[in-house]
């Protein structure tokens, strides 16, 4: 979001706690993209805000709240204020329990592959309307296409993410196997150590694919504690996780933090995996 987005929607969220009868004093932003994920003081909670027209958080509650009742390892809701999608100037606000980090060292890699498996096992017993994960390539593809949303992108990065995307679609369009529903980003931003173990959050992203999918999100050694993968199709997956945040880190209206030298630095790892491959 735009600073002067960040102030309205620090408001909003500040002002629909408050309306709850809990203390928010103050706001730490944890997180600023096309969400903005803030930490609310003295209350300590944790505030998701969009703009309306960019949120799917009734989904988000949703899932959620069919996960933790399935025994997957999920953030909670906060229980002190109704569980719903709560509307302000503009803004979808959702409040969710902040867990105070259990570690700085990251999640160790068991861990972190024992609790992704503990979440697929869950969201193959949910029957969730969800797009399928190579929706992400058509969109990508559509965005590499578009030189108005891509401006800087050079010609020869533009060819190199165009050419990656479509044999990337005809290696998935010919695989088997079957398809479940998956996080679709369960990268270390969106796993949290706590004292209750490893919790994911952000189910926004939900969609139906291959486990390989939501493993390629994941620090590459945690795939060795993942037996039962296809090792070629993790790889493919590996690939197009980098070659889609590499094409929206591009994209003109894209917010990210240091984004655009992120972009550059994810163009050479391309380079690298694709060269390795014999590509």
């Amino acid at each position: 979001m735009q600073e002067s987005e960040v102030r309205r929607a620090v408001a909003a969220a500040k002002a629909i706690v408050s309306s709850s009868g809990l203390a928010a004093d103050d706001a730490v932003v944890l997180h600023n993209s096309n969400k903005l994920t803030l930490r609310l003081l003295p209350c300590d909670i944790l505030a998701r805000v969009a703009p309306m027209d960019q949120q799917v958080a009734q989904f988000e509650i949703d899932l959620a709240q069919r996960l933790a009742a399935a025994g997957c390892p999920v953030a909670a809701l906060d229980p002190r204020v109704e569980s719903r999608v709560h509307e302000r100037d503009g803004f979808a606000v959702t409040l969710w329990t902040y867990y105070e980090p259990a570690t700085s060292d990251g999640i160790p890699p068991a861990a972190y592959a024992d609790a992704l498996a503990r979440l697929h096992a869950g969201m193959r017993g949910l029957d969730v309307p969800a797009p399928h994960f190579t929706d992400r390539i058509e969109y990508a593809q559509r965005l590499v296409a578009d030189r108005d949303r891509t401006p800087a992108l050079a010609d020869a990065d533009r060819e190199l993410l165009g050419d990656t995307l479509r044999r990337l679609r005809q290696v998935f369009r010919e695989r088997g196997g079957d398809d479940q529903l998956l996080h679709g980003e369960p990268h270390p931003g969106n796993l949290l150590p706590t004292e209750h173990g490893p919790l994911f959050i952000d189910f926004e992203t939900c969609c139906r694919g291959p486990v390989e999918f939501d493993i390629a999100h994941a620090p590459e050694e945690v795939g060795s504690y993942c037996p039962d993968t296809d090792p070629d199709l993790l790889r493919a997956c590996r690939l197009l996780v980098l070659a889609v945040i590499t094409v929206w880190r591009w994209d003109r209206d894209d917010q990210f933090p240091d984004g655009r030298r992120l972009g550059e630095e994810w163009l050479g790892e391309i380079r690298a995996a694709l060269a390795g491959d014999g590509a």
